[in-house]
């Protein structure tokens, strides 16, 4: 279903989602900006929003040959950086995002509109760990864990594809055991003096180095 405002279903992109969506059997819903601004919850809404289904978020609907690059979030817990993750994972070309153990719920309010659309490039995935492991050792892949007990510095590491880049929860970081699971763990410098980086913005460094090494390759 998707709701809009007057104006917006007169713009051509807009024009054309809405005649998709009926073509689908999907449900069209003109309507003012007030009842948009309550639907949505933002006092200055988008002209459109919509209402979809799930996707099928199991480890099965992955096809890893599909991308060289997959971003793997272990416990994550903001919203924000979940959606950035995402808009990540669209830029490098990764195939999507794998949530590990308990995390935040991809398709919330904050998350969706974190992700600026990328929600709907990246495919989505949830699982626990052992279940991870198992489906992960079935078939290629390099696992990398970040870490501050790495040893490795993140650009010395040749990455093979299709690679699996695992980031920890905000706070804690990845618990012990996992890392040990990992094929091999890397750590970016800290000049400054704060001990780590925002796990959204230490997975786009990680990300773009992987992509650089495919573009240099």
């Amino acid at each position: 279903m998707v709701v809009s405002t007057a104006e917006a279903a007169a713009h051509p992109i807009a024009a054309r989602l809405i005649a998709q969506i009926e073509t689908d059997g999907g449900e069209a819903i003109e309507t003012s900006r007030d009842i948009l601004a309550k639907l949505s919850g933002k006092d200055n809404p988008q002209a459109v929003l919509g209402v979809f289904e799930e996707f099928d978020t199991s480890l099965a609907a992955i096809d890893r040959s599909a991308s060289d690059i997959w971003l793997v979030a272990q416990a994550l817990r903001d919203p924000g950086n979940l959606g950035t993750m995402l808009r990540t994972g669209d830029a490098v070309g990764a195939g999507g995002l794998i949530l590990i153990d308990d995390c935040v719920d991809p398709f919330s309010v904050e998350t969706v509109r974190a992700s600026m659309g990328a929600l709907f490039t990246q495919r989505i995935s949830r699982a626990r760990w052992p279940d991870f492991l198992t489906w992960l050792r079935a078939g290629p892949g390099q696992l990398v864990g970040t870490s501050l007990n790495a040893t490795n510095d993140y650009q010395d590491v040749r990455y093979h594809p299709p690679t699996f880049i695992l980031t920890g929860n905000e706070a804690q970081g990845l618990p012990e055991h996992y890392e040990s699971e990992c094929d091999v763990l890397v750590k970016m410098p800290m000049r400054g003096k704060a001990d780590s980086l925002n796990v959204a913005i230490a997975t786009a460094v990680m990300a773009y180095e992987v992509l650089n090494q495919r573009r240099r390759g």
